[in-house]
């Protein structure tokens, strides 16, 4: 397979990546633009997804049922996502379709219409989906957990925005943001496939070249190095489980910490992956929170998440506590745990183990062309390409004496938030 990455600048700043893989008569096209939740300013949380949302409504050229139209007629799959780094937009096709494609993006980029009574009946949709996440007692825990675990960092908030923000904000507020940040100059557009590159670099200049950048106006907000001070969240609603979140500090993506954190992160949790379009898994019930936890019967479930973000996120652990157990026994098996790693060496054997099984779900996710596309993009969302090819080689590297030394400078029992929800009736 070839690794080679092929990059382009346009005149116009859009950069554009390309990857030859020639095993099938397929491409993926991806356009990301540097655009999140982390950009957002207080009072307009949510802008980022909502007009996301809004990208599928239509342009001036294309309707909303006629872009859907086509990529099924052509046999392509198309979505889009929002997270609190990026905003990325992709359809995979038939490699005859990628003018199809390009042409979408780029009509996308500058012509959508912000109908005001499409605005509406999204605010709608939006507005149903939150009150839905207000239901699930492990996304109330979550947000009530990270809005302690950053003062004042973006990461704090929900991607999909606070309610009384949704309720407010205005079809100019939407197309504002769009205009602001929908341009080549913060655009990295993917295309991996059976792709033949002079083309490619031909139809972006036919489709992309004449679009003009105008100074962007980016909120980018200074980093939370800093953990957070030791608190506990104690939540009550209904249900019959009682969950418990605990979130510390984490390094940031394009961090030396990392690699040696996913190391971390699989020794007690098992590894969790990076590419939301992950095929397979690996069962973490080798983990060492896992046999402490649910097979001693403290907890029911336990899992652990790791995000290679552009600044200093959170890596947390959620537990489903077992009915028989205090949620005082079961956090002081966890610190016992974790313990155990940073003041001894963990043996060679288990860091083998550990990367062997990280290897594996890297692995699972990069097994077609649409994740190819994917890691493309999101390596670049927060350093480049190859973080990408050398990650394996990185993961490799780890010492039992760098998992060590993580766990020690990050996972401090005084810098950290626990969260805790309790069903009603039941006691804390």
């Amino acid at each position: 397979m070839n690794e080679k990455l092929i990059t382009f600048t346009l005149e116009n700043g859009l950069t554009l990546l390309i990857r030859e893989i020639h095993t099938a008569p397929i491409v993926s096209c991806w356009v990301w633009y540097g655009i999140g939740s982390r950009n957002e300013v207080p009072g307009k949380t949510g802008l980022s997804h909502w007009v996301e949302h809004m990208q599928f409504k239509g342009t001036s050229q294309r309707s909303a049922s006629w872009m859907d139209h086509a990529i099924a007629r052509l046999g392509g799959h198309w979505n889009a996502f929002t997270s609190a780094d990026w905003t990325t937009y992709f359809e995979t096709l038939p490699a005859s379709a990628l003018e199809t494609a390009l042409a979408l993006e780029a009509d996308r980029m500058r012509g959508s219409l912000f109908d005001p009574d499409e605005v509406e009946t999204e605010r709608t949709v939006i507005l149903s989906e939150r009150e839905g996440l207000e239901n699930d007692p492990l996304f109330l825990l979550n947000q009530a957990v990270q809005l302690r675990a950053f003062r004042e960092h973006p990461y704090r908030n929900e991607v999909i925005g606070a309610k009384e923000d949704l309720l407010a904000l205005t079809r100019d507020d939407l197309f504002g943001h769009y205009r602001n940040y929908y341009q080549p100059a913060n655009a990295l557009l993917c295309l991996v496939g059976d792709i033949d590159p002079q083309q490619a670099l031909s139809l972006t200049q036919r489709y992309f070249g004449n679009i003009q950048s105008q100074p962007i106006h980016k909120n980018i907000p200074a980093p939370e190095e800093e953990p957070p001070t030791f608190e506990r969240v104690d939540l009550r609603g209904p249900g019959d489980a009682t969950f418990v979140e605990i979130a510390w500090r984490a390094p940031k993506g394009n961090s030396e910490d990392f690699f040696a954190f996913t190391i971390l992160e699989s020794l007690l949790t098992g590894p969790s992956s990076l590419n939301m379009f992950g095929g397979g898994g690996i069962s973490n019930r080798t983990s060492r929170l896992y046999l402490a936890l649910v097979e001693k019967e403290l907890a029911v479930s336990v899992n652990g998440s790791l995000n290679a973000s552009t600044d200093p996120g959170t890596f947390t652990i959620n537990l489903t506590k077992h009915p028989a157990r205090s949620v005082c026994k079961l956090l002081s098996a966890l610190d016992n745990e974790i313990e155990k790693i940073q003041s001894k060496p963990v043996a060679q054997a288990e860091i083998d183990r550990a990367v062997k099984q990280a290897k594996a779900l890297f692995a699972y996710s990069s097994d077609n062309i649409t994740n190819h596309g994917f890691w493309m993009g999101y390596a670049n969302s927060f350093a480049d390409y190859s973080w990408f090819t050398s990650y394996v080689e990185r993961l490799a590297a780890v010492t039992p004496e760098m998992v060590a030394d993580t766990a020690r400078k990050y996972l401090r029992p005084d810098a950290r938030v626990v969260g805790v929800y309790t069903p009603n009736g039941k006691e804390l």
